[in-house]
């Protein structure tokens, strides 16, 4: 009988021990809370901010702030004090990679729940307008634990190691030690190399060019984006959106030439330009004609990606109002892209053909 109360006793102390434990680990996470899931940063932490699929939903519900940076990689190499200083707001991303309409709507959505916004500034992604209508978390495999409501399912937060031990760590590290700079969150340009050399080493160029398709191939699609993108402008008129096409290089215009869709993505420009300029909430600008700056591969390290000094150029660009499309002049800057493109690919790339300097895909 003794032996039989003392295992009883020794069980009902484990069990306690375990739940003390987990209490004490669950505590710890909800404390420092490195995905912002249940508050904003205190007690002298800062908002690191390095991890978009697992802290942008978390920050956009928890953060103050009246202002959002939207869009995909290409934005993230803002200073969000940029903007503060230039429209006295405060500000903070919502970034998804890949940018697509649906999933930026989404963190819209997620924002204005709890947020009035004065000003939502959008980087529109040609490839964003020609995607399906329908968010990808999912099924990008993020952890919808931090993007739903559900409690119970929080458990793969506040029981995860490497949340424990490497995520509350390096939040502490940065908030204390060193000058981690909070309006960089999620930038990556310090990691990145920018250059020709750089840039044309990973542009796998198609070696045939396809017939150029009908520019109303992707029409279905661009108008289910275009209404998951001018509801938000609809139902939100006291916020001033600034919309805009950012400066890729020359290599994805000569690869949207090759794979025969560019007039397909200025198609779906216009058409997208054309509704948002109805709404007196919204302004769109374009920077796909830059020609200095998406001839110069020095500014980029991939096709796509530039470098931080070209996202200050492009917000300097809106503040003194320049580049900006109008219900007069939206067709005719996105004909000059058009335009550009040509020139690029019957003028420029033949000098890099010249000099070899293309790795063609071997995949065809």
């Amino acid at each position: 009988m003794e032996k039989e109360n003392n295992s009883k006793k020794f069980i009902k102390r484990f069990l306690v021990a375990v739940l003390a434990v987990a209490v004490l680990i669950a505590g710890v996470v909800v404390f420092f809370d490195p995905f912002y899931h249940y508050h904003k940063p205190w007690c002298g932490l800062k908002a690191v901010l390095n991890d978009k699929e697992y802290q942008c939903v978390g920050t956009l519900r928890n953060f103050d702030y009246n202002a959002l940076l939207v869009g995909s990689s290409v934005m993230e190499n803002n200073n969000n004090a940029w903007y503060d200083d230039a429209y006295g707001v405060k500000s903070i991303k919502a970034i998804r990679s890949y940018g697509a309409t649906a999933d930026l709507c989404y963190l819209l959505e997620v924002a204005y729940e709890n947020h009035d916004l004065d000003y939502v500034f959008y980087n529109i992604d040609p490839s964003s307008l020609v995607a399906d209508a329908e968010t990808t978390f999912e099924a990008a495999g993020c952890p919808m634990y931090l993007y739903d409501k559900n409690p119970i399912n929080d458990v793969n937060y506040l029981f995860n190691k490497d949340v424990l031990f490497e995520k509350i760590p390096y939040q502490v590290a940065n908030s204390f030690m060193g000058d981690y700079d909070e309006g960089l969150s999620y930038n990556w340009a310090k990691w990145k190399t920018f250059g020709a050399d750089q840039t044309l080493s990973i542009y796998f160029r198609q070696k045939n060019v396809v017939p150029m398709l009908d520019k109303d191939v992707h029409k279905d699609k661009v108008l289910k984006n275009i209404e998951l993108l001018t509801k938000q402008v609809r139902e939100h008129p006291d916020t001033k959106f600034i919309f805009f096409y950012p400066a890729y290089s020359m290599l994805w215009w000569d690869g949207a030439v090759r794979t025969g869709e560019r007039d397909a993505f200025i198609q779906s420009e216009k058409m997208m330009t054309e509704e948002l300029l109805k709404y007196d909430n919204a302004k769109v600008f374009c920077f796909q004609g830059e020609e200095e700056i998406v001839t110069n591969l020095d500014n980029y390290m991939d096709s796509i990606h530039f470098s931080p000094d070209i996202n200050k150029f492009m917000l300097d660009k809106i503040i003194e109002g320049q580049n900006e499309l109008t219900e007069s002049n939206y067709k005719e800057k996105l004909d000059e892209v058009k335009a550009l493109s040509e020139k690029i690919v019957k003028k420029i790339m033949p000098e890099y053909e010249a000099e070899d300097r293309f790795v063609y895909d071997m995949t065809e």
